[in-house]
Parts: C-alpha cells; structure tokens; sequence
C-alpha cells in the first residue's frame, strides 16, 4: 500500500510539474514586455560604470529600509559602495551589524508631520523609494496615506532639497484609472511624482515579489510559490525575485536615461537583475 501511494504521489507530482512548465511557457510566449539592449549588455561594463559614478561623490536616501524591498536594496548599494553617503529616512532608527554600515546616516520623522522634517530630505542627488504597506495589514485608509501621502510628500520635500533623480518601487498593472485600489493608489501616486518634474524619474513595476514575507497570507504564500516554479523555468512577466528588483534599481542608476520619465516592467527589472552576480 505504500508503495502504491509514493507511485501515485510520484506521478502526482510529475503532471504538476508538467502544468507549471506548460503554464510557464504559455506565459512567457504571450508576453510582449520586450527588454531594450542597453539593459542586457550593461553586464559587460558595470564595474567601469559603478566607478565613474563613484568617482562623481553623491549621496542618496532610501525610504522604506525596514520594508522588504528595502533592507535587500540597502545591502545591495553597501556592498557596491557607488555613494559617498546613504541616508535612511524612516520612522524609527534602524541597528545594524558589520563595518560597512557604519557610516549610514539615520534620520527619524513623523510622516504625520513630514514639513517639519524637511531637513531630512536636503542635500541628497538620488532618492530611492520602497515605502509601502498592504491594505490587509494598514485597511484601505491606511494604505491610501502610506503609498500615496507618505510618498507623495517625501518625494514634492526631496525636490525642493535638491534631489535630481527619484526612484519608486510601484507595482506591475499601476494605473490611475485602475478600478482597483492597490493598482489606481500606483498609478495616481506615479503620476503626480511625474508632475513634480525630477531631472530623472524612474518607475518600477515588479510583478508578484518572490520573497518569503513573514505577514503573508495562505493565498499569497500559495502564489509566490507558483510563480517561484514558474520563474525557473522562464523569465516571466509575472513575478521576479526581490533581490532581482534591487540589483536592478541600482544597475539603473550607473545609466543614462533616454527620457526623463522611464517605466521598467517586471521583465526589463529581472534582466537589470543579472547584471551583478555576488
């Protein structure tokens, strides 16, 4: 008998993987997100790249450190060493472990009462955003003033402080027009950062993040690790792993834009992703 229910197990397993690879494929052949040559050769030269940029001695600023995007995109910009200075702006001070953050400068706010800190966000060339919550954990209210006001204000107070180049972790499908909450608060909070007029404004919309959040739900949890099997297989449109999403907004930085507004779609981010491999 248990025999027969490893064979039947076995063979279970088998057309599950089969269908994953055959949904994989079908995916992959319908997707159109096409990946421009200057992001899939930029491997060939990023050591050149990160030292002319270095050598140009900026700083930046990250909002959302304590995020999961975030603290994978602090460690990636300490280990590249690109920027004279990083800036964490946050709600709460931040501990850190290991000689290459010693150096981190940490500024505390109260996002309620964000032009009394406008201070925080002056003297910085490049500002990354990964602030955000989740409509489960914050309610509808709550997310509307993280990922809209928070965001919002941050980036018009980074402005007036000088910062050339702002970039925002939005989310794949972002529309202002959108009937759905999560996606319209993107797409609205995308364009009014678009309006504030940076020299350089950059988006991206990663797909379904594959990162093993602590907070997730069964269904989330169950997602991720479809699409964990999936991105094996192919690189998809759907989904990217968030270190993929990290590396890329730095990788994007070393480069010149072509307009001063770029979107990078989820295939363009995992591509931007392998340029660096640790």
């Amino acid at each position: 008998m248990r025999l027969l229910c490893c064979s039947s197990l076995g063979k279970a397993t088998g057309i599950s993987a089969v269908l994953i690879v055959g949904f994989a494929l079908i995916l992959n052949y319908f997707d159109d997100d096409t990946v421009p040559v200057k992001y899939l050769s930029m491997s060939e030269d990023i050591e050149a790249q990160q030292e002319h940029f270095r050598r140009q001695n900026q700083s930046c600023f990250i909002l959302g450190a304590s995020g999961e995007t975030g603290k994978v995109l602090l460690e990636e910009l300490v280990q590249r060493n690109i920027f004279s200075r990083i800036t964490l702006i946050g709600r709460r001070k931040l501990t850190f472990e290991g000689e290459a953050y010693k150096n981190l400068v940490q500024e505390v706010v109260d996002f309620e009462k964000l032009d009394e800190y406008a201070a925080a966000f002056q003297g910085h060339h490049v500002g990354y955003c990964c602030l955000g919550t989740t409509r489960a954990k914050a309610g509808a209210d709550g997310f509307v003033r993280v990922d809209h006001d928070y965001v919002l204000k941050s980036a018009e107070l980074a402005k007036v402080g000088g910062c050339k180049q702002f970039h925002l972790e939005s989310s794949r499908g972002a529309n202002k027009d959108s009937s759905f909450l999560y996606l319209k608060v993107k797409g609205q909070v995308e364009a009014e950062i678009e309006a504030l007029d940076f020299d350089r404004f950059s988006i991206y919309r990663p797909g379904v993040l594959l990162v093993d959040r602590q907070e997730s739900r069964p269904g989330e949890w169950l997602a991720r690790k479809f699409f964990a099997a999936v991105n094996t297989v192919v690189t998809s449109s759907m989904s990217v792993p968030i270190q993929a999403v990290a590396k890329a907004m730095v990788s994007n930085t070393l480069l010149q834009p072509e307009k001063k507004t770029e979107i990078l779609e989820n295939k363009v981010i995992a591509a931007l992703g392998k340029t660096v491999k640790k």
